[in-house]
């Protein structure tokens, strides 16, 4: 049985080696893997997370096949401008962080499609721990931050200020932004942005808070996996 297909389509066209297909294709799984253990690992988005974790490998996979069926082929490589141009690709890219883990994909699979296994396994592994590394060091410095929604009730609105809530908020984050406030019939509702330096600032808040308005309503809303209270 042959172990390699050579496919000539015409002039400066490359040999086709089917073996090297088949190996670029167990390395790019491998790095696949990799790269979507490290994505649901310390990826800080909170949606699609299983769902974009799952694309990746078929995202690298398939630019592997794609880069090296096109470059055996200067027919195939132009047809491939022309069909491209007419395909609209809509994936519902909600954070920057999904697209840069699938333009780590796509690269590693052009890598591997263009046989630069070497350049392409020591490159991707040095960028997923650069990654780790300034995630985790970025997290020391900045803090954290998440969305507060305080709702008071009718009871509650008609004896404070917005000054006293603000003023209390403040006793225990770095830093706090009102976003929203909307005042009703019913209540009191606002929305701050806040900045804290670690979590124990959160049980502390909601715990003053509602010892001095017992039916308050309290959300946190952190988009980077802090668990809300």
């Amino acid at each position: 049985m042959p172990t390699e297909l050579e496919l000539f389509g015409g002039a400066g066209d490359a040999p086709f080696s089917l073996n090297e297909l088949l190996i670029n294709l167990a390395i790019g799984l491998v790095l696949a893997l990799v790269v979507r253990w490290h994505f649901l690992r310390y990826g800080s988005t909170l949606s699609n997370r299983d769902e974009l974790g799952g694309v990746l490998p078929f995202v690298l996979m398939t630019t592997v096949l794609i880069i090296t069926v096109v470059k055996s082929s200067l027919a195939l490589s132009l047809g491939l401008v022309g069909a491209l141009s007419i395909v609209r690709f809509r994936t519902p890219i909600k954070e920057p962080e999904e697209l840069a883990y699938l333009f780590i994909a796509i690269a590693i699979g052009l890598g591997l499609g263009a046989n630069q296994v070497a350049a392409t396994v020591s490159a991707s592994l040095f960028i997923l721990v650069a990654m780790l590394l300034i995630k985790r060091y970025s997290s020391q410095d900045v803090g954290k931050n998440l969305y507060l929604s305080v709702n008071l009730p009718a009871g509650d609105a008609g004896k404070c200020q917005l000054d006293d809530v603000n003023a209390l908020i403040s006793k225990h984050v770095k830093s706090s932004d009102l976003r929203r406030f909307d005042e009703r019939s019913s209540g009191m509702d606002a929305t701050y942005l806040l900045d804290i330096a670690e979590t124990t600032s959160l049980t502390e808040l909601s715990d003053e808070l509602r010892a001095r308005y017992p039916d308050v309503g309290l959300t946190f809303l952190d988009q980077n996996g802090m668990p809300g209270i």
